[in-house]
């Protein structure tokens, strides 16, 4: 290698430079804070937490760092789920609702929907009943495929909680889960009207989507999940510990919606 003997050993027996010990150090900083963002942070958002720790580094060498130790965060983007099952047009039902979200008592008007969470055995889907009165989640049902029987399964959560309403609406969207079979047959079974939004109109079940907003904004878009049961275990933790007795909701004077529907009772 063209070395000399005694210029090897004196290298061999030399102490790291100043800029690696920085290098090693920074590493480690930069490991804790991508670890504590739940390995979702870049470099940007690391840089940031370094300067806020009174670190003196710029941008690129936290890029440098991140791909030595092979640090990347999880995608911001992924494929949405599709649904593969044609709605049953026979089954589509007017719009009763007519976005009037408020409801006089209990176990009148239910509005309903399902959302989708990402976790590293792929999408854990979650359906929910929400009671317009109080805003209460009164049934949900979780599943890793898209299919009726997970918002049928829901519907009877809510039932089997509230007994069973007379004079009940159901809302929902257009989805080939509401619209299927199963699902009718459940709804006539009990005698409850139906009632869907208008095709592409977001705005027609308003309330429910409100939820799920909720739900990404305050618990499941913060965390990174392994496996589908951490979600299921946390969206179950959302509910019920949560949202339903603790919550603070606008529509109900910053009662939560266990608290309203307890003050109905007093």
């Amino acid at each position: 290698m063209a070395v000399s003997h005694n210029g090897f050993c004196e290298w061999l027996g030399s102490t790291p430079s100043q800029r690696s010990q920085d290098d090693a150090r920074l590493s480690r900083l930069i490991r804790e804070s991508f670890e504590l963002s739940d390995r979702t942070y870049g470099s940007p958002r690391i840089w940031h937490d370094l300067r806020a720790m009174g670190e003196s580094c710029g941008l690129n060498r936290v890029t440098r760092l991140m791909h030595q130790v092979k640090l990347q965060a999880r995608r911001k983007r992924r494929r949405l789920p599709t649904d593969s099952v044609a709605r049953l047009e026979n089954h589509i039902a007017p719009n009763h609702l007519q976005r009037n979200f408020q409801a006089v008592g209990p176990n009148q008007k239910w509005a309903a929907g399902f959302t989708y969470i990402w976790t590293g055995e792929g999408w854990l889907y979650a359906a929910a009943v929400m009671d317009l009165y109080s805003r209460r989640v009164v049934g949900w049902s979780m599943s890793d495929t898209m299919q009726a029987k997970m918002v049928s399964d829901a519907l009877l959560v809510a039932l089997w909680r509230r007994g069973r309403p007379s004079a009940l609406m159901h809302h929902s969207n257009q989805n080939s889960q509401y619209t299927s079979d199963e699902f009718q047959q459940l709804l006539k079974a009990q005698g409850i009207t139906c009632s869907m939004s208008r095709r592409g109109e977001c705005w027609d079940n308003t309330a429910m989507e409100s939820f799920f907003s909720s739900l990404k904004r305050e618990r499941t878009s913060r965390k990174v999940y392994r496996t589908r049961e951490e979600a299921r275990s946390d969206v179950f933790d959302y509910i019920e510990r949560f949202y339903n007795p603790v919550r603070k909701h606008s529509k109900l004077d910053f009662l939560s919606p266990v608290q309203f529907e307890e003050g109905l009772k007093g």
